[in-house]
């Protein structure tokens, strides 16, 4: 999972990336800090790993990550080049999705681009630069699309007139995601890997002060019916205090939770949230020598999903040996549970659930 973190210079960006990823990522009190991007790889946070390295003590404990790239703050006319433009565009393509930093804080010592602190026109600012990069793009298709349709291959017209009702769509202001498609046009639209087609989850970044509110704060609920509205998430996170438990020790990381009010950190409900949009679950494989997370999407069978460890396992796949984590966390043990015969054996056609702890056996 490849998450891009935007948003305009001086919202909490850079720190937040600092936090998450501890990699140490530049951030400073002036645009344009972040030019090329930090990319940082990030354990997940999930408890049923710990519960199960006590019951089993491996060798190792393995978390699922994410990967978390701090592409540069965008401005007005950077899908014109301000700024530093197009660079930052490209970046934003390789992601699977987008965590879009609002500062919805107030602070004179940290000065805003525009000015002052308004969530819905930063959002409204970047999104419309997205949307003119993505009108840019679908426009160049168009025209190629053109050229090829007076080959006579009737495929081309109908791609043709789909990206001109796109198209408009793009010119009134608004999202691709949000373009009515069926199934098919959605296929065709997938290929151009548009910037504004991406999942985006809001990174509501709060003050310290504000943090144990979570939702209930003026400017977060700003943000929650506006992004209500497109279909995307929002996430109450407070960058300086992720900073600051980023430094801390996993006891010391509880008390200051605690201390706060807050049950997880932001990390982990970025992390779950950022799974949730994604339609990702993880299943748990479980020993002496490794207790470990993998991420699937939701609805993968048994097969493919253990090609996840290793494409042997898929090729040769015989049956998939599964008990949910609950139970076995309830029993005790594997054995218990096949006492109670709630350790089952599952097939090709079995779906995998989040929390099933799996034994996969394969023939090769």
């Amino acid at each position: 999972m490849k998450l891009g973190i935007v948003g305009l210079p001086n919202v909490g960006k850079s720190t937040l990336f600092n936090a998450l990823t501890r990699a140490g990522a530049q951030a400073a009190n002036y645009p344009f800090c972040t030019i090329d991007p930090n990319v940082g790889i990030v354990p997940v946070p999930d408890k049923r790993l710990h519960v199960l390295a006590e019951m089993y003590h491996p060798k190792k404990v393995t978390p699922a990550t994410v990967e978390f790239v701090d592409i540069a703050g965008l401005v007005k006319g950077a899908s014109r080049g301000e700024g530093l433009g197009n660079r930052f565009l490209s970046h934003i393509r390789e992601v699977d999705a987008i965590v879009h930093v609002v500062r919805c804080f107030e602070d004179g010592d940290i000065t805003h681009v525009d000015g002052s602190v308004d969530p819905i026109r930063d959002v409204e600012t970047i999104n419309l630069e997205l949307v003119m990069a993505d009108a840019e793009t679908v426009q160049k298709r168009i025209e190629r699309v053109g050229k090829m349709a007076k080959t006579g291959d009737k495929r081309y017209p109908v791609e043709q007139a789909l990206l001109t009702r796109l198209l408009d769509h793009l010119n009134d202001g608004k999202l691709a995601k949000n373009f009515p498609m069926n199934e098919e046009e959605a296929a065709m639209v997938a290929e151009l890997w548009l910037l504004t087609n991406k999942p985006v989850l809001y990174a509501a970044n709060v003050s310290e002060e504000d943090i144990a509110r979570g939702g209930d704060v003026p400017l977060v609920q700003r943000l929650q019916k506006y992004a209500e509205a497109e279909g995307s998430g929002v996430v109450a996170v407070s960058a300086r205090i992720e900073e600051e438990l980023s430094q801390l020790e996993d006891a010391e990381r509880d008390e200051y939770l605690a201390d706060l009010g807050v049950e997880e950190s932001g990390l982990a409900r970025l992390a779950q949230a950022s799974y949730e949009l994604l339609g990702l679950i993880s299943y748990l494989t479980a020993g002496a020598d490794e207790v470990r997370a993998w991420t699937i999407q939701r609805g993968t069978k048994a097969p493919a999903a253990a090609g996840k460890i290793h494409s042997d396992f898929e090729k040769g796949f015989i049956r998939a040996e599964i008990v949910p984590y609950e139970t076995l966390i309830e029993l005790g043990s594997v054995a218990a549970a096949r006492e109670k015969g709630l350790y089952r054996s599952e097939g090709k056609d079995y779906v995998i659930q989040d929390g099933d702890v799996v034994l996969f056996r394969f023939n090769v």
